[in-house]
């Protein structure tokens, strides 16, 4: 059984790298191609647009990994149906269970590789190209603008749209301004013509319109409006520079861009959130209540049990060394502090006071009446939080898994479609992958919803295919050698 075992694992390992490699460099250089001319157009430097690329890999390696798995379990299984070598093994002794074993713990190797790089390496690129995304698109944008398309020039604060733009010239013909100035003012410029240039610090833009008129109206009242004509009207935009200034930090991490133990963090800080949300929403009712007889009111328990974090979180946290504690400077003591400290006894401690209620003509404050429905849409917007993050939480558990999964259904799948050759892999190998990967966007699209719970929308497609694939080598299992095997004629 060990020669057998190396036997089959050495059979997985080239289709296993070959798939891998080619359908990494498939997806990366598709996405190279759809990148690449946006980003030459902005006269970015060669190493930034390299960083660019290489940051992109990752994500392309992540997903081709349990893809890669599924294709070298349907090569070599298929491989070795055909030539009857399935077949000597079964008459030999031989179960299909002994004849797994070995690819699941291959397949359970690379799962937890996929693991670690999903949770440690996969979340930190995932940072640093959004950060040089938004980079990219603050430098020089005459480039991006298409022509009838609002385009985001500013982000989220100003767009444009033109019926023609001479990158050459930056000249603009039929020209729309849509401008966000504040929280409830929104300004629409229309211009018959226009252009672009830059300050002399290469780091504000300028927009100069001719012959328009500029609409400004306020959101939340409608009422208000105001529309002035201009033969020349210029606006200046900050910080859309010319050259490329890379900023130093981000502190905003979304939740692709964080690893298991943070995302479990917000998890456990969001349903904590939750739970007392509820408890104010209740005592709020009750208080209200409580008002309306003559009753003082009651304040709710705020001490709520924080969930304990994972076994994997604890072992990390074990591991990682404990951050040097930085010294406190040297305060000057003042003569009376230091009396104080040289005599305890001369410390006086007033005990705390509550604050005072003021009645008004003998009548106790009432709650607000909107009080609950605020803190009910605080617990929701929390429940809401906690399962977005809980999501992609189980995303990187379930996503590694399935390299054991793909096994348990690419072996009956290899041992059923037997005699197809590559056609035969591509095929079935597509058809698998995309089943399963369409039901994990349905899975994480109901999540978002609130339809299923953030366990059921990402472990469903693997407790799904790993019962179909079970059930499959069960059968096979139990079909006799002769019904499997070709039909021989003995000689009279």
């Amino acid at each position: 059984m060990r020669i057998l075992s190396r036997y089959l694992v050495k059979q997985h390992i080239a289709p296993f790298v070959f798939s891998l490699a080619a359908m990494t460099g498939f997806m990366f250089m598709n996405q190279v191609a759809r990148r690449l001319p946006e980003l030459l157009g902005k006269g970015l430097p060669w190493t930034v647009i390299v960083e660019f690329l290489l940051l992109m890999l990752p994500f392309v390696f992540a997903m081709t990994i349990s893809m890669s798995v599924l294709v070298a379990v349907l090569h070599t299984f298929g491989r070795l149906t055909d030539d009857s070598e399935i077949t000597a093994f079964r008459a030999s002794g031989v179960s299909i269970g002994q004849l797994i074993r070995p690819v699941l713990l291959a397949a359970s190797l690379v799962a937890m590789f996929a693991f670690f790089f999903g949770d440690q390496v996969l979340p930190r690129t995932n940072h640093r190209l959004r950060m040089l995304m938004v980079d990219i698109a603050r430098q020089k944008p005459t480039f991006s603008l298409k022509e009838h398309v609002v385009n985001e020039v500013q982000r989220g604060k100003v767009f444009l749209r033109a019926a023609s733009i001479d990158q050459g010239t930056y000249l603009m013909r039929d020209v729309t301004i849509y401008r966000i100035t504040d929280q409830n003012t929104t300004q629409i410029v229309y211009a018959d013509s226009g252009r672009m240039a830059f300050d002399l610090n290469q780091e504000d833009l300028q927009l100069i319109l001719f012959d328009g008129s500029a609409h400004e109206f306020d959101r939340q009242d409608p009422g208000l409006f105001q529309r002035s004509a201009y033969d020349r009207y210029e606006i200046r935009l900050a910080g859309i520079g010319r050259e490329f200034v890379r900023r130093e930090e981000d502190t905003y991490y979304s939740d692709r861009e964080r690893g298991i133990c943070a995302l479990e963090q917000v998890a456990r800080e969001s349903r904590r959130d939750e739970e007392l949300a509820e408890r104010r929403a209740a005592a709020a009712e009750r208080n209200g209540i409580r008002g309306l007889l003559g009753l003082d009111t009651v304040e709710p328990d705020t001490v709520v049990r924080t969930p304990r974090r994972s076994l994997y979180c604890g072992i990390l946290e074990w591991l990682k060394p404990d951050p040097l504690e930085a010294q406190e400077p040297l305060r000057r003591i003042t003569a009376r502090q230091d009396s104080m400290m040289a005599d305890p006894a001369r410390v006086r401690y007033a005990p705390a006071r509550p604050p005072r209620q003021v009645h008004v003509s003998g009548m106790r404050p009432r709650p607000r009446m909107n009080e609950a429905r605020v803190h009910r849409d605080r617990a929701r917007s929390m429940k809401e939080r906690a399962e977005r993050y809980l999501v992609e939480l189980h995303k990187k558990y379930a996503i590694p898994a399935a390299c054991v999964v793909f096994v348990l259904v690419g072996v009956p799948a290899a041992l059923r479609f037997r005699g197809g050759g590559l056609g035969m892999v591509i095929g079935v190998g597509l058809v698998i992958f995309g089943i399963y990967y369409v039901c994990l966007i349905v899975g994480e699209t109901l999540a978002d919803k609130r339809y299923v719970s953030a366990f059921v929308s990402m472990w469903a497609p693997n407790i799904l295919f790993s019962i179909i694939g079970v059930t499959a080598l069960w059968r096979y299992g139990r079909q006799s050698l002769a019904g499997r095997g070709r039909k021989v004629e003995t000689p009279a």
